[in-house]
């Protein structure tokens, strides 16, 4: 089965929900170049993900070939998405692959997508239609075939259409796209405007007049993806001013994140909340000790411990899973204690249905150690399951005070650029460029690991516009020390150690400096 699906005009919120599950369950994804990542994210880590997109001087895949690989796929028994920008019947090519899959006898669904060409425009406050301005719009296509002329024969005749004229994929032929509406009969001062990216956080939107339009986009620095509009409702300027709306305090800053997939989710949503644009830079992998032989001899003696000590999320989930995994059964923890470092660790405990016997006030290391110190005694026998370089001020303030312990490494963490991971999942082109390397105004750092992962990586991120520099970010002291260990100093060490506390701490960052420069103008 093919499912050919509209992905929206760029902001995968604007996506519908058939289109999401179907994301979510499919065995192969054939996908176009994307405005945003976060739609693979969505699909299963098994699926095949096979990149045919095109841009702006680089094909990937001719029609045919595409066709070829969707039927390839289909006959197969893989449930393929042929995942599209906007609608697939929309300059989409969608009409061609389900008459390849027809002539292989192969069943097909389209799932409708929202149209840029309406999408994008509204959301830079113009309506392709107004009562009294505008009665139609037209959606025509700026790019019928390679080479120099792309325009068709007949183009001067769009000059002379009442309504809105909307250009998709033209924006590499906009001088000529002006020229020759002028050309057919379409006043030079008709109002025009070019959006780029539209629907997405770093969208922008240039307005002249049609002879002037193409000057005031090289100007502006324009680029691709972009949507040209031609009308008089182009003049328009539909959207609620900035100080009607409540952006949040991170509106406009761009925030690079480096953890593992599941907190860097987590970190995402909350900054998003707060309006930030978000990009993993760095993802840290999860690599399984619980098949080890010092892990299995701690399962095999779970009867000896009073205590169990998690320090993340990551170490309970694995130690459970290996639990499950192994047909070991939870009353075998009946008389164990537990103790978290945090409320993350302590969410992900009650998950698996315990709830934490002892959290501190304070979620670090240190706070965790002495406040068992005070309460535990020399007859405890003390499990603690985490990282391989967990810290060390855990188990030597444990030591001192006497208590009895085993420290076992439970898994590892490594860190892999984001560029690199998607080049091993996908066939998509190594030159696709992320949205963190058009700069940055935070790094975020949730763990000593990743800090140091981060600086052995060797990425060199461009500074951001909001703060004139990458400003470093990190959730705790020991993670603000391993920086300092290498001669940096934080810029920011987040006043509580979870996710919510580093959001406070950058967005108190940004609001001061927000401050400083209302105050200098």
């Amino acid at each position: 089965m093919v499912y050919l699906v509209g992905a929206g005009p760029g902001d995968p919120a604007l996506m519908t929900l058939k289109g999401q599950a179907l994301l979510s369950s499919c065995g192969a994804l054939v996908y176009d170049h994307l405005a945003s990542r976060q739609f693979l994210e969505w699909v299963p880590s098994a699926c095949r993900k096979i990149y045919v997109g095109k841009q702006a001087g680089h094909h990937s895949m001719k029609q045919d070939e595409i066709n070829a690989v969707l039927v390839e796929l289909a006959l197969s028994g893989l449930t393929v998405v042929r995942l599209k920008g906007g609608d697939p019947f929309v300059f989409g090519r969608g009409g061609e692959e389900i008459q390849a899959l027809e002539a292989h006898g192969i069943p097909y669904e389209t799932v409708p997508g929202v149209t840029s060409a309406i999408a994008v425009p509204e959301c830079a406050g113009i309506p392709v239609t107004h009562r009294g301005v505008s009665r139609s719009f037209h959606v025509i296509t700026g790019h019928t075939r390679d080479g120099e002329d792309c325009l068709p024969p007949e183009f001067e005749t769009y000059g002379s259409l009442p309504g809105t004229l909307v250009f998709l994929m033209g924006l590499g032929q906009l001088p000529a796209i002006a020229a020759r509406l002028i050309e057919g009969g379409m006043a030079p001062d008709t109002p025009a405007a070019v959006i780029e990216k539209g629907t997405l956080p770093d969208q922008r939107t240039v307005r002249a007049p049609l002879s002037g339009i193409y000057a005031k986009v090289m100007e502006a620095g324009i680029g691709t993806p972009a949507i040209i509009v031609v009308g008089e409702t182009a003049s328009f300027d539909m959207k609620c001013d900035m100080k009607c709306r409540s952006f949040g305090p991170l509106a406009g800053y761009r925030i690079g994140m480096v953890g593992t997939r599941h907190f860097t989710d987590s970190l995402g949503h909350a900054l998003k909340q707060e309006g930030a644009v978000v990009s993993p830079i760095l993802e840290m992998k999860v690599i399984s000790h619980a098949k080890c032989p010092a892990m299995q001899e701690a399962y095999r003696n779970l009867a000896a411990y009073t205590w169990l000590i998690f320090t993340s999320a990551n170490g309970v989930r694995l130690f459970f899973q290996e639990m499950q995994q192994s047909g070991m059964d939870y009353r075998l923890l009946g008389h164990i204690k537990f103790a978290v470092i945090g409320d993350g660790t302590g969410r992900e405990l009650a998950n698996f249905g315990f709830h934490a016997d002892y959290m501190p006030d304070s979620f670090c290391a240190e706070a965790l150690a002495r406040g068992l110190a005070s309460i535990l005694t020399d007859s405890d026998r003390i499990l603690i399951a985490r990282s391989k370089g967990g810290s060390p001020v855990l188990t030597s303030i444990l030591e001192t005070a006497g208590l009895v312990y085993d420290d076992i490494v439970l898994y590892q963490v490594e860190g892999r650029l984001v560029r690199e991971q998607r080049q091993a999942d996908t066939e998509e082109p190594g030159d696709a460029k992320l949205p963190v390397e058009e700069g940055v105004d935070y790094i975020t750092f949730a763990s000593a690991s990743g800090v140091r992962a981060y600086l052995s990586s060797g990425l060199n991120i461009n500074p951001g516009q909001r703060t004139g520099k990458t400003r470093l970010v990190c959730i705790g002291d020991i993670t603000a020390g391993e920086l300092k260990k290498h001669g940096i100093k934080a810029d920011i060490t987040a006043g509580t150690y979870h996710i919510q506390g580093l959001v406070q701490a950058i967005a108190d960052d940004a609001i001061s400096r927000e401050a400083e420069g209302s105050a200098s103008v």
